[in-house]
């Protein structure tokens, strides 16, 4: 319901909550018996709407956690990754409301992690809607990005896949994904960064193949 609030359809927004408390109330009483503490997200924009959903009342003592939290507290990392500095991009919807973002990011990729700061211009609907800000915005980035490889490279252009950008938003990713012609960054999901060194390039359509062979929860609600 967040892009309808956004927009100013409340109207609508309101409804399409509405509808998703009700099935994550089903979702809970059909799933009882695995007794689910912690729902899982991957979206800043969508933490901050779910957040409004009073998770704990629908999961008893629930908790909403970003995907990369939940990898810090279950120690999965990166380790000994060579010939790749790391920059990180933090969301103005940053998902992370448990932890230190940065510091979550140098833990997850095994080193020290440097942050660029500033709106990417991307912004759901921001881009679409507001063009010429969003461009002056744009420009500013580019710069705070050519800092960061700067200082760490002690050039202004990454070059080869020395220096790569993460981030913990999707719409963020696409927004920063601009950059590469202009910058050399290669932009990629901090998780999807550590399920390609830690299980190979091909490892969706493993996930998927394992997903489609009984590894799915299926419920009728």
């Amino acid at each position: 319901g967040y892009p309808q609030n956004a927009s100013g359809d409340l109207q609508k927004g309101a409804e399409i909550s509405t509808e998703n408390r009700v099935l994550f109330h089903r979702l809970a009483n059909a799933l009882r018996y695995l007794d689910i503490r912690t729902v899982i997200v991957s979206c800043g924009t969508c933490m901050d709407q779910l957040l409004k959903y009073e998770f704990e009342r629908i999961f008893p003592d629930c908790r909403l956690l970003d995907i990369h939290e939940y990898l810090l507290e279950k120690d999965v990392k990166l380790e000994g990754i060579q010939g790749v500095q790391y920059m990180y991009h933090d969301p103005c919807h940053t998902p992370m409301k448990t932890y230190n973002p940065l510091k979550v990011a140098s833990k997850l990729t095994g080193q020290k992690v440097v942050q660029t700061d500033r709106c990417c211009g991307e912004a759901g609907t921001f881009a679409v809607s507001r063009p010429d800000i969003a461009s002056q915005l744009r420009f500013r980035k580019q710069e705070s990005l050519q800092a960061g490889i700067q200082a760490l490279t002690g050039d202004s252009v990454a070059r080869n896949g020395n220096v790569k950008l993460l981030t913990s938003c999707p719409a963020c990713q696409q927004g920063l994904s601009r950059y590469a012609n202009d910058t050399g960054l290669e932009t990629d999901y901090i998780v999807v960064e550590i399920a390609n060194h830690r299980l190979g390039k091909d490892w969706q359509k493993a996930f998927i193949d394992r997903a489609t062979q009984g590894g799915i929860e299926k419920v009728l609600l």
